[in-house]
């Protein structure tokens, strides 16, 4: 069965009060969903209109635990609390099985 990952890359933080009390809850919720960091940190380079801000990569067993764990109360929240903290990209993708 293919894993499931998140995929954040954030264009702007723009408060990052905010966005660390976000990444508390959030963190907590993927445990919850049984997802695994992979990648989370700042682009040690960028191509094509790539920015240099925090890149974050989350592993789930399958593509359904990811989409589960977005929608899982404790990920809501986080995203309540994340408001208008931050510009960024996210997706959730099947991987390569």
């Amino acid at each position: 069965m293919a894993k499931g990952y998140w995929v954040s890359v954030y264009k702007q933080i723009l408060k990052p009060e905010q966005t660390a009390e976000y990444a508390k809850i959030a963190t907590q919720a993927i445990a919850e969903g049984g997802g695994r960091p992979l990648v989370r940190g700042v682009a040690s380079m960028t191509q094509g209109e790539g920015v240099i801000e925090r890149t974050v990569v989350i592993e789930f067993d399958s593509l359904d635990a990811a989409v589960a764990a977005y929608n899982s109360a404790t990920y809501q929240h986080a995203l309540e609390v994340l408001g208008d903290a931050v510009v960024r990209d996210f997706r959730i993708v099947e991987g390569v099985a």
